[in-house]
């Protein structure tokens, strides 16, 4: 890596089939559906309701160099989906837009206690937004696409529900629920202090990823893996920490890097969110080119497509246009995300041999 390839055109990059692990419904609204929604459910917090100033509001908001800043435009999606209408609604566009960016596959995740401010129980949000999913992967082979779509429930790391939440996982998880996240601030919430629900879910052979490595640095990650247990690392760039070049180019790799290495552990990265968040100071910057070099296993996600104003298509053009990536690297980067998803194994394989394969082969 890279394949040294010609400029490719945004429209080859938008029908590659694409495989997203990390992104959170409450960050990928369309900004005429939060106005629209604001106006339906009486939410009059918003700094604007025309559309454009609206996503253009957020992306500012977001370009901030700061994960609590950052996370402060969240106010705003999460006061507009209050009601089982918004959340049905919020969830099948999410899907339609996600298969309209050439994704094939999706893990999106979100904190439903979040949206129980109007009185929604937990259980009243997970079934409102899987009959949006399912509304949404209709709609998209009504128009001769498909997509097959995975929820994560998250729990806020600074909040004491976690073992509820993955309560609410283990108990969803033969109708959509395929994982359990935590979210939320790194720094003063560390993996450890939610040990109980990840005891839970690997006493019942649930799967879980969790954030770390984004906003704190290695021992968080070294918190989620060792004491944890975490199957990826949602972010988890800053294991580029445990990594050091010397001067001729001789890399060494720490005994954390190396173990995550080793362990062929996902690493969840959003090249876009974490230029915002200040986690590094560029896409020309970003270690994701050290790690996918050095054979990482490297998977490419949007994070929060209004805050960034992103989709998998820009993510992929960006890795392009810096790093020179090219199909085949960009089908390295997919597939490694097919491997890494939390469907079972014939199911995975099945996407990677009818639908991932065959759609790069197409490409090139």
């Amino acid at each position: 890596m890279p394949d040294e390839s010609p400029v490719l055109p945004t429209e080859t990059l938008r029908r590659a089939p694409k495989v997203l692990l990390h992104d959170h419904l409450d960050g990928g609204l369309r900004p005429a559906t939060v106005a629209e929604l604001a106006d339906a459910t009486g939410y009059a917090g918003l700094p604007t309701t025309d559309p454009a100033e609206l996503g253009s509001w957020f992306r500012r908001a977001a370009d901030s160099g700061s994960l609590v800043s950052y996370l402060e435009t969240f106010a705003h999606t999460c006061g507009v989906m209050q009601t089982e209408e918004s959340l049905v609604r919020v969830a099948a566009e999410a899907v339609e837009d996600l298969a309209a960016d050439g994704v094939v596959y999706a893990e999106v995740r979100y904190a439903p206690e979040l949206f129980v401010e109007r009185g929604l129980s937990l259980d009243a949000v997970v079934e409102a937004v899987q009959a949006g999913f399912t509304e949404g992967t209709r709609r998209v082979a009504a128009n001769g696409g498909s997509i097959r779509v995975g929820t994560l429930l998250c729990a806020m790391r600074q909040h004491a529900r976690a073992l509820e939440i993955a309560n609410l996982a283990v108990r969803y998880r033969d109708t959509g629920v395929v994982g359990f996240d935590i979210a939320g601030p790194e720094d003063g919430f560390p993996p450890t202090r939610n040990l109980d629900a990840f005891e839970y879910l690997r006493q019942n052979n649930a799967h879980f990823t969790i954030h770390a490595g984004e906003a704190f640095g290695l021992p968080s990650i070294w918190e989620a893996i060792q004491h944890c247990g975490a199957e990826r690392l949602g972010h988890g760039v800053r294991i580029v920490e445990d990594v050091k070049t010397d001067a001729d180019g001789t890399v060494h790799l720490g005994r954390l890097a190396a173990y995550v290495r080793d362990r062929r552990i996902p690493l969840e990265i959003c090249p876009t969110s974490n230029v915002q968040t200040g986690t590094v100071r560029s896409i020309a910057e970003h270690p994701i080119g050290l790690l996918a070099k050095l054979r990482f296993r490297v998977t490419v996600n949007t994070d929060n497509r209004l805050m960034s104003g992103c989709t998998m298509t820009s993510e992929f053009a960006a890795l392009h246009e810096t790093f020179g990536y090219g199909i085949d690297d960009f089908r390295w980067f997919t597939i490694n995300a097919m491997k890494s998803a939390f469907i079972d194994f014939d199911a995975r394989i099945a996407l990677i041999d009818d639908v991932i394969k065959p759609g790069y082969a197409a490409l090139t």
